[in-house]
């Protein structure tokens, strides 16, 4: 009995170590991150879903804390999925009310980084389950992939550059499931003549991918509530 009561202590020992590095690990993570108040940034986006025409467009990125976030295409809005989802770090780990897991090790890119899933304890929150893969070396989000109720589940893949210590990545990957995908309010679909309406359930089935190239930053130099109204 008493060896087992020894075994049981053990495991459970274990178990909230590994709880307690996993939040060290994103707190570093986090603390990186709140260097940022805010920022504007000017990009290139890519626009690769099977349904829509979407020609490669410059970009202005505005975030400011706790989570405001906005896209501003050049000549149309945004064709991002609407629902709160961002292309932005800030809003993976904007909360400490999750249980966070160690699931291990993978390479991304050629980095090394540690698995971490992220179980949120509000049982109406939207994200139902993120895994991130850190960087522990520089405290960097290299992926994460995130399973919501509204929107399926999407990935998001990170470079990184001139701006890695603040966080801010120079080019963003964001994929998603296509038949999840909830158009923004004030978007049409617009075919390709290659295709057909009749195809769209087929089209759908695709995965659906928009990238963004960041050229430049200007961080906590302010912006405006008025932005993001």
């Amino acid at each position: 009995m008493t060896k087992i009561l020894l075994i049981l202590f053990t495991i459970h020992h274990s178990l909230f170590t590994y709880a307690q590095d996993m939040n060290a690990l994103i707190a570093n993570v986090k603390a990186k991150l709140d260097k940022v108040n805010d920022y504007t940034a000017t990009g290139v986006l890519k626009t690769d879903i099977a349904f829509i025409k979407a020609p490669v467009s410059n970009v202005r990125v505005y975030y400011k804390k706790p989570d405001h976030f906005r896209l501003v295409k050049n000549g149309g809005v945004s064709v991002l999925p609407k629902g709160g989802i961002s292309v932005n770090m800030n809003n993976v780990i904007s909360t400490n009310n999750f249980t966070a897991l160690d699931a291990g090790e993978a390479v991304v890119n050629n980095i090394k980084t540690k698995v971490v899933r992220l179980l949120p304890n509000d049982d109406t929150s939207n994200i139902v389950l993120s895994t991130l893969y850190i960087d522990e070396v520089n405290f960097l989000i290299r992926k994460t992939t995130t399973t919501t109720r509204e929107n399926g589940t999407y990935e998001l893949m990170m470079t990184y550059g001139k701006y890695a210590d603040y966080g801010l990545p120079d080019k963003v990957q964001f994929s998603f499931n296509a038949k999840d995908y909830k158009l923004p309010k004030g978007v049409t679909l617009d075919f390709d003549e290659t295709s057909k309406p009749t195809d769209t359930d087929q089209l759908k089935n695709k995965k659906g991918k928009v990238e963004i190239s960041y050229s430049s930053y200007v961080i906590n130099k302010g912006v405006d509530d008025k932005v993001f109204k």
